[in-house]
C-alpha cells in the first residue's frame, strides 16, 4: 500500500513537470482514492500535504486547484514563475518593450561588431568595469539633480545578483534585515538562502514608515533595511520628499545601512533617490532589464566607500561579476542616446497601459501610479487571492497573488499584482476585461458538475 507522502510526491512531480498546470482542478478525493488505489483517509492526507506544500488551494464546495504559484510554507521557494510559454497571457513577469525597440538597439551595435572592437568586448572584466563604463553608468543612473560618483559604481551580472551580493555583504547569517511588509519576492528567497531573518516594517499610503524602522531596531538591531522608495513593487507607491528625508534621518541616527532598490525609478526620473539624502549609508541597486531590455543582464551597485570592499568580495565569491560585452553595449547605448530615448518611450507607454487598466478595472479598488507598469488590486469579496489566481489561470491569464510579496503576516491581503508591461495593448485590454468579469462573479459561479 502506498503511503500518503509518496502519493503527494508523485502529484508534486506532475505539477513541476507541467502535466498538471496552474488552475487545473484535482478530482474529488473519493475519485482520487479510486484512481490511486488508496483509502479515502489516505487521499485526504495527500490533499492536506499538497496544500501544506503550497501546491494547491481549495475551498469547501469548490474543489481543489493547482496554484498558479507554489511556495513552501517558509516562503523560500521561488515566488515568481518562469517566463510564459506562449499559451498564457502573462501579467506576472513585467518587462516593458516598446515598438521599434529592437531596431533602435541594433543601430548602436554596428561599431561593436568590428573584429578589433569585438575582441576587446569579449575579454574578462572585474566588478569596477572600466572608466568609460562607470561614467556612462553614472549618466544612466542620474536623476532628480543627483548623479552618483562614478568611482563608487560596481557592476554585477544583473540586478538580482547586485541585490543578493549586497545583502550577503551587509547582513550576516542569523541577523535581521528590515523590509517593507510587502516586498520584492526575490528578497524573500535571498534571505531564506542566506539564513537571514526578514523583519516586516509597517507601511502607509506614503510608503515605509520611518518610525517602524526605529521600533524594529529598538527591539533587536537591524543590520540593514531594504527599501523601494520610488514606484514600489507591488504597490506603485512613491515616497514624498519629506518621507524620504525623515527615513534618511532615522537611518543616519541609527547607523543602519539602506539597500535602495531603484529598478523602476527610471519612470520617475525627476525625483532624487534616498542615496542623495544618506549617501554614506545607502547602497543603490539598479539594472538595465526594465530600462532597456530584459535580455541585457547588467546590474549596478552604487556603494559607499566603507561598504564597497565587502560588496566586491560578495560579488566575486558568488560568481556575480559582469560580462564585458554587456558593459560595452550599455556604454555605447548610453553615449548615443539610445537609453534616453527608450526611457522616454517607456514612460509614455506606462501611461498608455495605466489608461487601459483604469478603463477596464473601473469601479474596483485598484492602487497604482500613472507612471507605473504594475498595479495592486484589492479583490472584491468573496474572492481570495489564491482562488482568484487559480480562476484566472483557467482563463489563460497569469497574475501574482499577494502572498508572493507578503512578509511576516499570518494572512496575506486578498489582492493581486497585475503586471501591465508584457502583453501588447490589445491583449492587455482583453485580459483585464476578462479579469474584471471574473471579479464580478463569485468562486461558486465557477463550479461545474
Amino acid at each position: 500500500m502506498q503511503d500518503y507522502q509518496s502519493v503527494a510526491d508523485a502529484v508534486a512531480g506532475e505539477i513541476r513537470s507541467g502535466a498538471l498546470r496552474p488552475g487545473d482542478r484535482l478530482p474529488p478525493q473519493r475519485e482520487f482514492a479510486r484512481r490511486h488505489g488508496i483509502a479515502n483517509s489516505t487521499a485526504t492526507r495527500v490533499y492536506r500535504e499538497l496544500a501544506r506544500r503550497g501546491l494547491t488551494v481549495g475551498e469547501v464546495g469548490r474543489g481543489t486547484f493547482v496554484r498558479a504559484m507554489s511556495a513552501d510554507p517558509a516562503g523560500s521557494a521561488p515566488a515568481l514563475t518562469e517566463p510564459a510559454d506562449g499559451r498564457r497571457i502573462d501579467l506576472e513577469l513585467n518587462y516593458p518593450v516598446v515598438p521599434g525597440q529592437s531596431a533602435l538597439l541594433a543601430e548602436g551595435l554596428g561599431g561593436l561588431l568590428r573584429p578589433d572592437a569585438l575582441g576587446s568586448a569579449l575579454r574578462p572584466v572585474g566588478t569596477s568595469g572600466f572608466p568609460a563604463a562607470r561614467e556612462s553608468a553614472a549618466d544612466t543612473l542620474a536623476r532628480g539633480g543627483w548623479r552618483p560618483d562614478p568611482a563608487r559604481i560596481l557592476f554585477a551580472g544583473n540586478g538580482r545578483q547586485a541585490i543578493s551580493a549586497t545583502v550577503t555583504a551587509l547582513v550576516p547569517p542569523g541577523a535581521r534585515l528590515g523590509v517593507e511588509e510587502l516586498t520584492y519576492p526575490v528578497i524573500k528567497a535571498v534571505a531564506a538562502r542566506l539564513g537571514i531573518t526578514l523583519v516586516p516594517l509597517a507601511m502607509d499610503d506614503a510608503g515605509l514608515v520611518p518610525e517602524a524602522v526605529e521600533e524594529a531596531h529598538a527591539a533587536a538591531p537591524l543590520h540593514a533595511v531594504y527599501v523601494q522608495p520610488r514606484l514600489h513593487n507591488p504597490l506603485s507607491l512613491t515616497m514624498p520628499a519629506q518621507r524620504v528625508e525623515r527615513l534618511a534621518e532615522v537611518l543616519l541616527r541609527l547607523g543602519t545601512p539602506a539597500i535602495e532598490d531603484t529598478i523602476w525609478a527610471f519612470l520617475r526620473d525627476e525625483l532624487p533617490p534616498l542615496a542623495a539624502y544618506a549617501p554614506e549609508l545607502t547602497v543603490l541597486i539598479d539594472s538595465l532589464s526594465k530600462r532597456v531590455a530584459p535580455g541585457l543582464t547588467l546590474g549596478f551597485a552604487v556603494a559607499p566607500g566603507a561598504l564597497a570592499g565587502e560588496i566586491v568580495s560578495a560579488l566575486r565569491s558568488g560568481g556575480c561579476t559582469p560580462g564585458r560585452f554587456a558593459l560595452e553595449v550599455a556604454h555605447r547605448w548610453q553615449q548615443d542616446g539610445t537609453v534616453k530615448t527608450l526611457v522616454a518611450a517607456k514612460q509614455r507607454e506606462a501611461a498608455v497601459r495605466q489608461g487601459i487598466a483604469a478603463r477596464q478595472l473601473a469601479g474596483f479598488a485598484v492602487q497604482s501610479d500613472p507612471r507605473s507598469f504594475h498595479c495592486w488590486w484589492q479583490l472584491p469579496r468573496p474572492w481570495r487571492a489564491d482562488t482568484f489566481v487559480a480562476a484566472a489561470a483557467r482563463h489563460g491569464i497569469g497574475v501574482v497573488p499577494a502572498a508572493a510579496f507578503t512578509v511576516g503576516r499570518s494572512h496575506s491581503p486578498s489582492a493581486v499584482r497585475l503586471g501591465l508591461a508584457t502583453p501588447d495593448p490589445d491583449t492587455l485590454s482583453r485580459a483585464l476585461g476578462t479579469l474584471a468579469e471574473l471579479a464580478r462573479s463569485t468562486p461558486e459561479d465557477l463550479v461545474t458538475d
